[in-house]
């Protein structure tokens, strides 16, 4: 195993057992699913969060999107995203069976469809990139869309079926994976990591979302999303049931129906870390949604609310050791791909923990030693740096 292995000396968190195998910094999707498949293997694992789920994952939508997501000169990425779509179905059943709930993973697949001439011919633009990495995209008519989702507004021009893109649902996934990790053995502790230095554990495992950046000194800034919840009428389930992303007359924005009737709108992307809605946002939002399908205007509006993405330099996880501290693994940098990639960074962490220090090819272009000589960047366990909950996230969609 990577690291110094365990200790018989207690942390300061009060550990109620000998200091852990393994210590998860950050109780998100990513954190935990980290620490079941640790804990899994037979490791003693702790999980250190004051608030477990309460960050991004709990605003996120839970789309898990590797075609839809695959932007220009992000081929990597999109590399690591299939990779980890490909696991999702197998990481469902596991999950639910470990937790004995359900998580509401779908695979009814993604429409992406263009209001008008302009919205379809960007639309189209990406199409073709996306096909070109052999991704699977299938054009459709407005008439097979209806087909296939009646409730579309009849102005739509056009869209693309992306068959492989699902969705779960994160509010019932990171209870799951909190059930599944204390199953599985792991330790939960409700104690805030004020520096890395006060965790006494074989490896550290840093999952803390935006909270990285203070623990590490790497670069992690928040990235704001503002994200709508409705209902439909009569608790009556939505009147469509493929993911929808559309572009609106030049607005983004998705549209994710779960069987009990909700319906997640979202979402605005902007640089700044506070965590207020505006009505703008929420105009912008419901004028998009309703435009591409105008039934939504009928369906009530139970929940605006706003988290922060963890982004990264190049928009890529970091993921691996810390510069000049080989027991501290990261994990976080996720930006809007966090809950699509939570079953291939648990694996691959998990692997690097267990394998003895041999790294695990995939993990070669997102280790955060590429951002090492960038200016600012400082080592870890600076005197004060604090992991606060309050500002944690866990990396969304």
């Amino acid at each position: 195993m990577l690291g110094r292995g365990p200790s018989s000396t207690g942390g300061v968190n009060k550990v109620p057992f000998l200091a852990p195998d393994v210590a998860v910094v950050g109780a998100g999707p990513v954190g935990l699913a980290i620490a079941w498949r640790c804990a899994a293997r037979g490791l003693r694992v702790v999980v250190h969060d004051p608030t477990p789920g309460s960050g991004a994952s709990h605003v996120a939508a839970g789309m898990l999107a590797p075609v839809a997501e695959a932007y220009f000169g992000e081929q990597e990425l999109t590399g690591l995203l299939t990779e980890s779509a490909g696991r999702w179905p197998e990481f469902a059943v596991e999950l639910t069976e470990a937790a004995g709930t359900d998580i509401g993973y779908r695979t009814e697949g993604t429409l992406v469809v263009g209001l008008t001439a302009d919205d379809l011919a960007e639309a189209r633009r990406l199409w073709a990139y996306q096909q070109g990495l052999g991704l699977p995209v299938t054009p459709l008519r407005p008439s097979q869309l209806r087909e296939r989702e009646p409730a579309l507004a009849p102005r739509v021009r056009g869209g693309a079926l992306a068959a492989t893109d699902h969705q779960v649902d994160p509010r019932r996934l990171v209870p799951a994976l909190r059930l599944a990790a204390e199953r599985a053995g792991a330790v939960l502790v409700t104690e805030p990591v004020r520096r890395l230095s006060d965790v006494t554990a074989g490896v550290t495992v840093v999952a803390a979302g935006c909270g990285v950046a203070a623990l590490t000194g790497l670069p992690v800034r928040p990235v704001k999303g503002q994200v709508l919840r409705l209902r439909a009428p009569d608790g009556a389930p939505p009147g469509f049931r493929h993911v929808i992303r559309g572009y609106a007359d030049g607005e983004q924005v998705y549209l994710v129906p779960r069987h009990s009737g909700e319906v997640v709108v979202g979402a605005t992307v902007e640089e700044r870390s506070d965590l207020d809605v505006s009505a703008g946002a929420v105009l912008r939002l419901l004028r998009a949604a309703v435009d591409l399908l105008p039934e939504i205007a009928e369906y009530d509006l139970v929940e605006t609310s706003a988290g922060l993405r963890p982004g990264t330099p190049d928009n890529a996880p970091m993921l691996g050791p810390l510069p000049g501290h080989p027991d501290v693994l990261v994990a976080a940098g996720h930006h809007r791909h966090g809950i699509v990639l939570t079953p291939v960074t648990a694996d691959l962490i998990t692997d690097l923990i267990c394998g003895g220090g041999s790294s695990p090819p995939l993990l070669a272009p997102f280790r955060p030693e590429r951002f090492a000589n960038l200016p600012g960047v400082v080592a870890a366990t600076a005197v004060g740096n604090t992991f606060q909950p309050s500002t944690e996230v866990d990396s969304w969609n």
